[in-house]
């Protein structure tokens, strides 16, 4: 999973404040109610949308949601693109601004859940965009390579910040 379906995780909570697990129902109330309303507030006409393999991801009134709102700009299985499993050619979001937010989100260690989610919260908006324009640069020479290669491997890991 992405870092956002990770912490959606621990921010989705019952009344009673437990911890719940996503599933496909909540996985697309997460989607209709929080997602599409804040790309709604942005200029996102030509975004592509990727996800992984989980099965409340892919379940078909999912990925109908999604087509609804990406159209062929959804990167998933059984989508309109089909995601190549376990990629990191192609998924640098996981390998390099994962672990990056993850450090820093753990750097102090929370005990708490709102303590967790006050951290993401803070991390997620200092991200600066060059850092995403850096990760974005590593995916589309990516990319390249994998076009110009149909697809092998590339020999080394290799990400440019």
């Amino acid at each position: 999973m992405g870092w956002w379906n990770h912490w959606s995780v621990l921010l989705q909570k019952k009344n009673e404040g437990h911890n719940v697990t996503v599933n496909g129902d909540r996985y697309r109330a997460m989607i209709t109610n929080f997602f599409i309303p804040q790309l709604n507030n942005h200029d996102v006409q030509e975004l592509w949308f990727q996800q992984d393999g989980a099965t409340c991801h892919t379940a078909r009134a999912t990925i109908e949601l999604l087509k609804d709102t990406f159209g062929d700009r959804l990167i998933s299985r059984f989508g309109p693109v089909n995601l190549s499993p376990r990629s990191c050619d192609l998924t640098p979001y996981d390998y390099v601004l994962w672990g990056y937010v993850k450090s820093l989100v753990y750097a102090d260690k929370p005990l708490t859940i709102d303590h967790l989610e006050d951290n993401i919260r803070r991390v997620i908006a200092d991200i600066r965009p060059q850092m995403l324009e850096k990760v974005i640069e590593n995916w589309t020479s990516r990319l390249d390579y994998l076009r110009a290669s149909r697809g092998s491997p590339m020999p080394k890991i290799i990400f440019k910040m």
